[in-house]
């Protein structure tokens, strides 16, 4: 029987099992840590957890720890052991706060302010509690006791209060080995799909390259007849077949999706996401399909995007809308896209802890203007490089999606026990 089938029955048999919901401090003794910073870490000595690691580089579960504090400060420190987990309490992210660590090492160590040590009481599995503090219930629960705006948290009193199923002890094992099983194949998988994704990205960067290098330094253009075309491009600046955008859109037609500010372009080419934050009021520079979205802050972050729909964005985010008809506003989007141009853009840039693009020196970038047909078949290629690396309904990131998708959804369900009446 494969794993899908297994999870399909034990969910069955979860919809009748007996469970109890109780406060996690009923079922395990919590207990905060205190008073350890980051310089307090050392290269060796007494193994330490350092919170910020728990959701950086650790998974459900580890057997060892990445950082070290003295014996000395240790003796002040509170312990774990092996089999608790470490539950992060603060962060600038409320995503990150809950986040949850099962400890398996032999040797015993210690943890700071920023996390609480949950002791399981023998009518609970700790990676079962671990597995829960992932699903959309406690993540809904957790909210409710955060306190902070600029840091979050969630004290040990308040995560004592958070209500945990508690099905019999042999369920909460089989429930542990089949996600524990998920994760493994998970991982697999998406470590295979992320290797071709990384792949395809060089191969990507190479074809950019190489198609759009017309100045003849690695033999660039499509390569058949490239000599006989090379005296059929034009070179222009982008202040002659591009402006700045001069359009203004109130701030109510603005909503997550297609409000673009600098925090929601995301780096090295990678598009943007949903917007935290939609202003409220007045009137943003109006973006529509086609313009290219450049973040003129700290312009070695190769933020970039080229817009699908109608939107608004802020005065650190530059609106370049084609003028010239010769030009295929697609072709423009790759020869932005770049290394060049941000290399170029940084060269001009002022500033030193958050360099600001100069808006005149991008007008002056030099421009390669190949015929439209030729245009048309480089951005051909390239978007084809492009919907595979980047695309979130197609190619690889959505299959990688689909994979986290499909663990959790059984995670879901594995875990959504009924409520006692």
């Amino acid at each position: 029987m494969d794993m899908q089938s297994k999870a399909k029955k034990l969910i069955k048999m979860i919809q009748t099992a007996p469970v109890e919901w109780k406060p996690l401090g009923e079922v395990g003794l919590l207990v905060r840590g205190n008073g350890l910073q980051k310089k307090d870490f050392t290269e060796s000595g007494v193994p330490a957890i350092h919170y910020g690691q728990i959701y950086t580089y650790y998974g459900n579960q580890t057997d060892k720890t990445l950082s070290f504090v003295s014996p000395e400060l240790a003796e002040k420190l509170k312990k774990v052991d092996k089999g608790d987990v470490v539950i992060t309490n603060t962060s600038e992210n409320i995503e990150d706060v809950g986040k949850a660590l099962l400890y398996l090492g032999e040797e015993q160590a210690v943890t700071g302010g920023h996390a609480t040590i949950f002791k399981p009481s023998k009518e609970i599995v700790g990676k079962f509690f671990v597995y829960f503090t992932q699903t959309e219930i406690f993540d809904k629960a957790k909210r409710k006791f955060a306190k902070g705006t600029k840091v979050i948290d969630v004290s040990a009193t308040d995560m004592a209060k958070i209500q945990i199923p508690i099905p019999p002890l042999e369920t909460q094992k089989k429930i542990v080995k089949i996600l524990d099983k998920f994760t493994e194949l998970e991982a697999t998988l998406e470590a295979t799909l992320e290797a071709e994704l990384a792949l395809r990205k060089r191969q990507y960067r190479y074809y950019r390259d190489f198609l759009l290098d017309f100045d003849n330094q690695i033999g660039g253009g499509i390569a058949d007849g490239y000599q006989c075309r090379l005296k059929d491009v034009v070179w222009k600046t982008l202040g002659e077949v591009a402006e700045y955008s001069k359009n203004r859109i109130c701030s109510d037609k603005l909503n997550e999706h297609n409000y673009v500010g600098v925090d929601n372009l995301l780096q090295n080419r990678e598009g943007k996401k949903l917007s935290g934050y939609v202003p409220s009021e007045g009137k943003m520079t109006e973006y529509i399909v086609n313009d290219i979205l450049i973040g003129n802050i700290r312009p070695y972050l190769k933020k970039i995007w080229q817009a699908d729909c109608t939107g608004g964005t802020n005065g650190d985010v530059l609106v370049i809308r084609v003028t010239d008809e010769k030009v295929n506003p697609k072709y423009l989007y790759q020869v932005l896209a770049d290394d060049k141009f941000f290399a170029f853009n940084m060269k001009h840039a002022k500033g030193a802890k958050m360099p600001r693009g100069s808006k005149t020196a991008i007008m002056q970038y030099k421009i390669p203007i190949p015929p439209l047909s030729e245009q048309e078949k480089i951005v051909a290629i390239l978007d084809k490089f492009d919907t595979l690396t980047h695309s979130i309904s197609e190619g690889l990131p959505y299959e990688i999606a689909l994979r986290r998708k499909q663990y959790e959804y059984y995670r879901g369900q594995l875990l959504s026990f009924p409520k006692a009446a």
